[in-house]
């Protein structure tokens, strides 16, 4: 049988926010509380309190898990190696297609967050500004002048938010097999085959 000590050290501060974010992206902010996660994790309240000093820590650590993840990520792909900006953009779109690189369940909930949030809201725009600015630097390494690289950049930026938003659900090969065309549109350049095939080989559909 477990004593309360090994219990304690089972319930690691992964786990808490493991469970924070299933309520928060099904039922909202309003519903994570510490004692439906204790209930939720079979612990006890006092086990949380191990972990973050109160409900407020365990937002913010919530909040950082989205910026680092979601933000993080976005820009770094942005930064990766491409001899195109076809390539690029194919970087850029992994965010779209893997959930561990970028967690759109996340961002929703995020964003519908903020809207009663004003500090939120403050930290979603400085979020969105810092995505549009990794983007336009992107279009720029590949010669787009300023105001094409901005333009292109809150299109892809505003698409996305729109996706997201809209909960769009989609047969996983359709979804990759309309890219390259989003490819197109986004960038005025239609991507070679072989970038292509790197594309669809690295998102193979699951089996």
């Amino acid at each position: 049988m477990d004593t309360p000590l090994t219990r304690r050290e089972r319930a690691t501060e992964e786990m808490w926010l493991n469970a924070a974010y299933d309520v928060l992206t099904e039922n909202g902010v309003e519903a994570v509380k510490v004692m439906p996660l204790a209930k939720k994790l079979g612990l006890t309240r006092t086990g949380f309190y191990w972990h973050f000093e109160n409900r407020a820590a365990l937002l913010e650590a919530m909040i950082q898990r989205w910026e680092d993840k979601n933000t993080g990520n976005l820009v770094a792909k942005t930064e990766a190696y491409a001899e195109s900006i076809c390539e690029a953009m194919f970087n850029l779109f992994d965010c779209w297609i893997d959930n561990t690189l970028f967690d759109a369940r996340l961002d929703l909930a995020i964003r519908n967050w903020a809207r009663n949030d004003p500090k939120l809201q403050a930290r979603l725009n400085q979020a969105d500004a810092t995505r549009s600015s990794a983007i336009a630097a992107m279009f720029k390494r590949f010669g787009y002048s300023d105001a094409q690289a901005l333009a292109r950049s809150m299109t892809v930026i505003y698409t996305q938010i729109g996706y997201i938003s809209m909960q769009v659900s989609e047969d996983w090969a359709e979804r990759i097999a309309r890219m390259p065309d989003y490819i197109e549109v986004s960038t005025g350049i239609a991507p070679s085959k072989s970038e292509i095939t790197r594309f669809e080989t690295r998102h193979r559909i699951p089996q």
